[in-house]
């Protein structure tokens, strides 16, 4: 206990580091997956056919294998992308495959006579989803985009084989210089589980707020 009170602060690094990965790539990961989520319910055949195909692969093989792709398999292409961005870009197009189903169940849920109300109106079809649509839509979309958020808090784990050091890399070179493994793991286990408290905290919180608002 009393190295991992030495090296808190090289701890608290990596910590710092998983919490920038994760924030960044839901941030990107929103955006896909909500672009996603648009083109396989308001597309043409081709943007749907696009978007089931990618939410198709990404779900369908391990994110260890997307990363490796990224940062190792691109340079094949002439691509050499540094560690951080490589996870980033790999952790936010997995994310946006999952984020897409989420967004798509989500606005699914929302009564088609609410939308043929809005266009009666004279709203745009834009306007109808942006003002109508997916405000109810994030309503019913927090609870289960928070449980991925989380999960993904937890596999940003998986970024520490391309070098990035964000929390499980930091422990681990932390036991490559002592030799002593337990105490720096259970040490990140504390971490990473006070985190993923936070986070359902906040997205708790969240739910709620919007729960009141419509």
């Amino acid at each position: 206990m009393q190295l991992v009170l030495e090296n808190l602060p090289f701890l608290l690094k990596g910590a710092w580091y998983t919490l920038f990965i994760t924030i960044v790539s839901m941030a990107f990961g929103l955006v896909i997956g909500l672009i996603a989520a648009l083109c396989r319910l308001k597309g043409n055949r081709l943007l749907q056919a696009l978007a089931k195909g990618y939410v198709s692969v990404i779900r369908g093989t391990p994110l260890l294998v997307q990363i490796f792709i990224i940062y190792y398999g691109l340079v094949d292409f002439g691509i050499r992308l540094e560690p951080l961005p490589a996870a980033i870009i790999a952790l936010s197009i997995n994310i946006g495959a999952y984020l897409s189903e989420t967004f798509r169940g989500a606005i699914l849920s929302v009564p088609k006579g609410q939308t043929e109300a809005a266009l009666a109106l004279g709203m745009t079809p834009w306007q109808t989803m942006r003002r109508i649509v997916l405000p109810q839509a994030a309503r019913v979309a927090i609870p289960p985009m928070g449980n991925t958020f989380i999960g993904m808090l937890k596999e940003t784990s998986l970024v520490s084989v391309i070098a990035v050091t964000e929390l499980l890399r930091q422990a681990q070179l932390l036991i490559a210089q002592y030799y002593v493994i337990m105490p720096f793991y259970l040490a990140i286990a504390l971490m990473y589980w006070l985190m993923s408290t936070l986070f359902s905290a906040i997205l708790g919180y969240l739910e709620k707020r919007l729960s009141r608002a419509y």
